[in-house]
């Protein structure tokens, strides 16, 4: 079936056009802006008006956590909140699930739970999705097998993830790991931060009986030069063995002259920050009103002039693209609550609770309202989320713009509504965010899939219209 979608605002690579966009059998197969649209044209159009029209986001930094740990999130529940935010495929990390995503073996299973976890055998996801395979201690010759199964590329810690089945890899079993990498032409995402400083500080803080129960104690515990240490020593491998780096969740400023020089240098390397470093501050973290600890994240989130040096960093080109490090968990990881702690701990320790911010439902409100607050356009946010997001995971000739050719994954946007997030507009596992009750600008009011609704937004609503219809992006 031929259908077409006209908005007076439509993000392409060309810019912000009045547009009409043709899409035939899930393929966007005309894009005419209005002065330009032929007289033939006579296929059902939905008009948008004033709503913008982008293409569907891309969140290259997920934790699903299936198979394995569907207490804290799973396929469904994650595709749900991902369509009610925008985005139209998901890459999966490769850890917090069981078993992690370290063989081809594992890997099976996960496509399996994605892809046969629904009713009747059927699909479970409401959006399409890859997946990232590990790169851990010893598992070296897994790695070329891996991507000619199919992963986007790989996924390393440098420290303790939180989770005792992914290993975090030190610099010789990196090297070792290297040469495998390099032969697959797939990217290395690297969490950059090492032990040294960070156990050298939390040391420290328990010497002098520090208060584990305010940030600024917690803060101390993750100082910026454990992100420094690890991106200057990413960047001299990098240097060594040319392989494509990515650095995950920057957190810290003061890497950006690094970054910046490696990029002028020409080394092959790109990094991505997150809504909340690029939203919330750590001066009033200890003030939010949903409990202080849902704002913990691994690296920190960093004070507000950090903040503006990121957003500054986006701008200039420094950081290539913003991903979710969407990490949910069962509220009482969070350690909120009298039924939360054991007998004689106190609420809300930092260095108890779980590192992780749940965001699929909420990121794109969340960087609207900021992007508002610096004037800046759709457009260069649809770069941030959508189009750099797809050249890291080799998906650009399929999805991440509005341009014949490619996907009908799209949104329709309503950058001038503004609403407080409730629990109802959470449509992740469990409904604990650091943003509720905040007013926010910018609304989804409808996903398409490959020219499918999959998600509305209507009169304060929320709707998936269609059963799941999402598949894995083939990339072997």
């Amino acid at each position: 079936m031929v259908h077409a979608l006209h908005s007076r605002r439509v993000i392409t690579p060309h810019g912000e056009l009045d547009a009409t966009v043709v899409i035939e059998d899930g393929i966007i197969t005309a894009v005419h802006e209005n002065s330009s649209l032929p007289a033939s044209h006579s296929h059902p159009t939905q008009d948008l008006g004033d709503l913008a029209l982008l293409p569907g986001l891309i969140d290259v930094h997920t934790h699903i956590n299936e198979p394995g740990r569907t207490d804290w999130e799973g396929f469904a529940t994650a595709t749900r909140a991902a369509a009610a935010g925008g985005f139209t495929t998901l890459i999966d990390m490769p850890l917090n699930c069981l078993p992690e995503t370290t063989n081809v073996a594992a890997l099976e299973l996960k496509r399996e739970a994605a892809a046969t976890g629904g009713p009747n055998g059927t699909t479970q996801c409401m959006i399409d999705y890859a997946f990232w395979g590990g790169a851990v201690d010893n598992n070296q010759r897994d790695l070329e097998p891996l991507a000619s199964a199919g992963v986007a590329g790989f996924k390393s810690f440098l420290i303790y993830p939180g989770c005792d089945g992914f290993t975090a890899i030190d610099r010789d079993h990196l090297v070792r790991a290297i040469p495998h990498i390099v032969r697959t032409g797939l990217p290395l995402l690297v969490h950059a931060e090492l032990d040294p400083s960070i156990n050298a500080a939390t040391a420290h803080l328990n010497a002098t009986n520090a208060d584990w129960t305010k940030y600024a104690t917690y803060l101390s515990s993750r100082p910026d030069e454990a992100e420094l240490d690890a991106i200057e020593m990413l960047l001299e491998l990098c240097r060594e063995h040319r392989f494509r780096l990515h650095i995950v969740h920057l957190s810290t400023a003061r890497a950006l002259p690094l970054i910046a020089a490696a990029k002028r240098e020409g080394l092959p390397v790109t990094v991505e920050t997150c809504p909340h470093f690029l939203h919330l501050t750590a001066e009033t973290i200890d003030a939010n009103p949903n409990g202080p600890t849902l704002c913990k994240s691994a690296p920190a989130i960093r004070n507000a002039a950090n903040r503006e040096q990121l957003w500054a960093a986006l701008i200039d080109g420094t950081i290539d693209l913003i991903a979710t490090d969407h990490s949910p968990c069962p509220p009482h990881m969070k350690r909120m609550h009298p039924d939360h702690v054991t007998p004689g701990e106190a609420l809300g320790r930092f260095d108890l609770a779980w590192g992780g911010i749940p965001s699929l439902s909420t990121a794109l409100s969340v960087l609207w309202t900021e992007c508002t607050r610096r004037e800046l356009t759709l457009s260069q946010l649809s770069h941030w989320t959508s189009a750099a997001p797809a050249h890291l995971a080799g998906l650009a000739t399929h999805i991440g713009s509005i341009e014949p050719g490619k996907h009908a994954n799209l949104i329709a946007f309503d950058p001038e509504a503004t609403s407080t997030l409730t629990e109802a507009m959470l449509h992740y596992r469990h409904k604990i965010s650091p943003y509720l009750g905040e007013t926010l600008r910018g609304q989804v009011r409808t996903t398409w899939l490959r020219g499918h609704p999959v998600f509305t937004r209507q009169n304060n609503k929320d709707e998936f219209p269609t059963p799941p219809q999402g598949r894995e992006h083939q990339l072997s």
